[in-house]
């Protein structure tokens, strides 16, 4: 009978832990309502860029695209070499501009002379991606920026604020939410994840630890955005807490239906549905 009460015991304890790492946060009133705005929405990922890339993606026209189309935008956030703050989604800057060269290595003006996948569309500032995209919502993911996680997230919060969007932020680093958390609290704020096998180039451990949300005790996101993939179990304990469910990145091939039923906003690409599906 003992064995079986320190067992219990255990397993309870465990629950409690597990339950206590992967809660998200209490979302606040401002947030709430950012929150309704994306509720039901489609945000063209990286812009609505084509498959072929002649339109490019986080280029100006697949912004503009997006905004045309009544479609929510998906962008990606880092630091130029000279701190201003771009919008390109690799770390380095080969698949998209043949250049053997990460983007922080260089400054504005080395990277604006660089061709979006050889076309005539060049690395966007923030800025002016967010003037592309006028009223449409944008979901912001900040790169992580290790030394500089700080600078960016201060950066990318001026310009926000400033230009007066309905937007919110999301990260696959728990680091950046956390700084959203802490810096923040009204700002609708999202932990961005996938499986742990997908994690690429990351020790086994984080990818472990972040594949099943395990570090939401240090961000207390609003809302998870975690790709279209079978969820660990931590992450579906995470999903019966109620937090807002955001999916990436839907395409045709995808079972659509299935995923606008349990999704409060999905970013999608290579297909164009309704600007909102609820």
């Amino acid at each position: 009978m003992i064995v079986i009460l320190i067992i219990a015991g255990i397993v309870v304890f465990i629950a409690a832990a597990l339950a206590y790492c992967v809660a998200p946060g209490k979302i606040t009133p401002e947030a709430a309502k950012t929150a309704e705005a994306f509720s039901g929405l489609n945000c063209a990922h990286r812009g609505l860029h084509t498959a072929d890339q002649q339109t490019p993606e986080n280029s100006l026209p697949a912004f503009e695209a997006a905004r045309r189309g009544g479609y929510g935008a998906e962008l990606d956030v880092q630091l130029s070499k000279d701190g201003l703050v771009v919008v390109f989604h690799d770390d380095d800057l080969k698949r998209v501009c043949g250049a053997e060269a990460p983007v922080k290595s260089l400054d504005r003006e080395a990277l604006s002379a660089l061709k979006l996948f050889e076309t005539g569309e060049r690395i966007p500032l923030f800025t002016e991606a967010l003037e592309a995209l006028a009223d449409a919502p944008v979901i912001v993911e900040l790169k992580p920026a290790g030394a500089s996680n700080g600078e960016l997230c201060r950066k990318t919060l001026e310009t926000l604020r400033a230009q007066g969007h309905t937007w919110c932020v999301e990260s696959f680093d728990p680091r950046i939410v956390a700084w959203f958390r802490k810096n923040a609290p009204d700002v609708l704020r999202g932990q961005l994840s996938t499986p742990p096998r997908s994690f690429e180039g990351q020790p086994k451990a984080t990818a472990f630890l972040l594949g099943n949300l395990l570090a939401n005790f240090m961000s207390r996101p609003h809302f998870i955005s975690y790709s279209a993939d079978p969820r660990p179990l931590t992450v579906r304990l995470c999903m019966a807490m109620k937090p807002m469910a955001v999916t990436w990145t839907l395409r045709p091939d995808h079972d659509i239906a299935r995923y606008e039923k349990e999704s409060d906003a999905i970013i999608f690409e290579y297909y164009t549905p309704a600007p909102r599906y609820r």
